[in-house]
């Protein structure tokens, strides 16, 4: 993991590509103490050592099914039930974290790859089993913006320095077309791209992450210093971004975006890394 200073960082932005309902703006200042955080999410491989020793079963597998980009599944895929708002997103039986795009997927050749179709609880019960925690919003901002002072993204404002591809977000036509110009369709390895000034790879795109807090579009955190999350509240944080971020329908691969899901919910570009007090 790595020891991060804490001290005090401009949290927020107001951005003009921000979603008002979001709950993004408006900057602040926040304190934060010295924590520890991993430089990648939480891989295949590291999650399957928690399965076999802690016997988990996580939420996609009791429930039987998680939530699939059609993209990823074979062309004659059997029709299923498609999110209304989302109708790229379908609910594919047997697809969990051991089976991303359903029962006839495997992990072959993405151990080092994010684990995806994990719930808010079963990253948490994670973090459990390995003394550790999720991150705060907070904590998590200020990790991903790596020192950098109110930039869109971990190394700066413009999305390809030089030409050079940064992350793994959507390009092309979302989201009938991906020109895959940044080499992936689909995760790519949790180290993948450079790090952010604090060693820290992949805060934006690839995979969304889960944070500790409850969300809430109003929310400002009572205090300043080490801020927690609402007391309670529906859904949980999660921040980043993920593969199929695209600029014209879902532009939150910038760091001070945010965004929300049920803490039962799982699907295929959601993940998590871990943190701990120092």
């Amino acid at each position: 993991m790595v020891l991060l200073p804490g001290g005090t960082y401009l949290m927020g932005s107001q951005d003009a590509a921000a979603y008002p309902a979001d709950g993004e703006g408006p900057v602040r200042e926040i304190t934060l103490s010295p924590f520890w955080i991993d430089p990648l999410t939480v891989s295949n491989a590291s999650f399957e050592e928690f399965i076999l020793a802690a016997g988990h079963q996580t939420e996609a597998e009791r429930y039987g099914w998680s939530f699939v980009f059609a993209g990823v599944l074979p062309h004659d895929f059997p029709d299923t039930r498609g999110v209304a708002a989302a109708p790229w997103w379908r609910q594919v039986p047997g697809a969990d974290w051991r089976h991303p795009e359903g029962p006839d997927s495997s992990l072959n050749g993405r151990s080092d790859h994010p684990v995806v179709h994990v719930s808010w609880r079963d990253a948490a019960a994670y973090c459990a089993w390995a003394g550790l925690r999720l991150p705060t919003e907070p904590e998590w901002e200020y990790a991903a913006r790596g020192g950098l002072v109110q930039k869109r993204y971990p190394w700066g404002d413009e999305l390809t320095p030089a030409g050079e591809h940064r992350c793994n977000v959507w390009q092309g036509e979302f989201p009938r077309r991906n020109t895959c110009d940044d080499g992936f369709y689909g995760t790519a390895p949790a180290d993948s791209f450079q790090p952010n000034g604090f060693g820290l790879y992949n805060m934006s795109g690839n995979v969304w992450e889960w944070c500790a807090d409850w969300f809430s579009q109003t929310s400002r955190y009572g205090s300043r210093k080490d801020p927690q999350g609402p007391p309670h509240g529906t859904h949980r944080v999660i921040r980043g971004g993920s593969y199929l971020c695209h600029e014209s329908y879902c532009f939150r691969y910038r760091v001070s975006a945010r965004s929300a899901s049920t803490p039962e919910s799982s699907t295929g570009n959601t993940g998590f890394r871990t943190a701990r007090d120092a």
